[in-house]
């Protein structure tokens, strides 16, 4: 039995992983989420380290996405005394925007004015008790999936009437203000192991998906997102290591955008897949993935 098995559902995103774990000669278990079942009277796990590599994005790729069946499988290997990294708990978190916000409120930090309904009939009337322009949001995203932007009152009730609301598959939706942020650009602060890894600007042209990664940016019709190195003030970096903490990420991005209207840091996303940036040794000047698999080694080493 290998040390160390991933469940995964995008090959292309892990390509990268793969490759530096082969360079290593490190042994593991690539496991793909399609076609796999298990037996819950059973109590064998395929490795004392398990590597939950499921995105929140995979319903966009996939009708029969596997992001509720990976949390059950997740609970169920550890069950079985495996480590999981971004197990159940963390995958509860990474499935809904609603608890992640909850959860940085609880916090002490600034999120974005936010109401959450569970009912598309719900959202206009949420939205009156905030300001515009605002977005209505899916719970599970990805990728800027599920996000619309609408001016005022009366924009939002004519286009709910079409139907021209985001789509969730869970029913749930949040209604968020607007908020204009700082150059234009978001922040993004990865974790590893409750600790700051990098951080990266992203800039989307005022676009909602900022995904990092080669496989996204390479996308037929994306626009153009602008990525640069960042270097966070201490108080940020603290604060996304809180976040992860508590939202049980062993490994994960923490979003931040600075409000221009008051310059107020507003977190606002808790990512555990981690779509390492795109060219990292021209953005960063070394690869994160090489820091993930000497972390990963050592995991595994812990746990023969």
């Amino acid at each position: 039995m290998a040390g160390l098995a991933l469940l995964y559902e995008h090959p292309q995103w892990l390509a990268p992983l793969f490759a530096a774990l082969d360079r290593r000669g490190i042994a593991y278990a690539a496991i793909h989420a399609d076609g796999h079942g298990f037996d819950p009277a059973g109590r064998v796990a395929p490795a004392p380290l398990i590597f939950n590599r499921i995105a929140m994005s995979s319903f966009l790729r996939e009708g029969d996405h596997p992001i509720f069946y990976a949390q059950a499988l997740m609970a169920h290997w550890a069950d079985a005394g495996a480590r999981v990294l971004n197990g159940a708990a963390a995958l509860a978190i990474d499935a809904s925007k609603a608890r992640q916000l909850s959860l940085i409120a609880r916090l002490g930090l600034a999120v974005p004015a936010t109401r959450v309904v569970h009912r598309r009939a719900d959202i206009a009337g949420a939205a009156a008790e905030l300001a515009f322009p605002l977005v209505v949001k899916a719970n599970i995203g990805g990728s800027g999936a599920g996000i619309i932007r609408y001016d005022d009152l009366e924009q939002l009730r004519a286009m709910a009437a079409e139907g021209m609301v985001p789509d969730s598959i869970d029913r749930v939706w949040l209604v968020q203000e607007y908020v204009p942020v700082r150059g234009g650009r978001i922040t993004r602060l990865e974790t590893m192991g409750g600790r700051f890894l990098y951080a990266i600007d992203v800039d989307g042209g005022g676009g909602f998906d900022l995904c990092p990664a080669d496989a996204c940016l390479a996308a037929p019709g994306k626009p153009a997102v602008t990525i640069a190195r960042a270097d966070p003030a201490p108080a940020l970096i603290e604060a996304a290591e809180r976040i992860a903490k508590a939202a049980g990420i062993d490994i994960g991005g923490v979003e931040v955008m600075i409000d221009d209207r008051d310059g107020t840091p507003r977190f606002y996303d808790v990512n555990g897949f981690s779509n390492f940036v795109a060219n990292p040794l021209d953005v960063l000047g070394w690869d994160p993935h090489e820091r993930l698999v000497d972390w990963l080694e050592t995991m595994v080493e812990r746990r023969a």
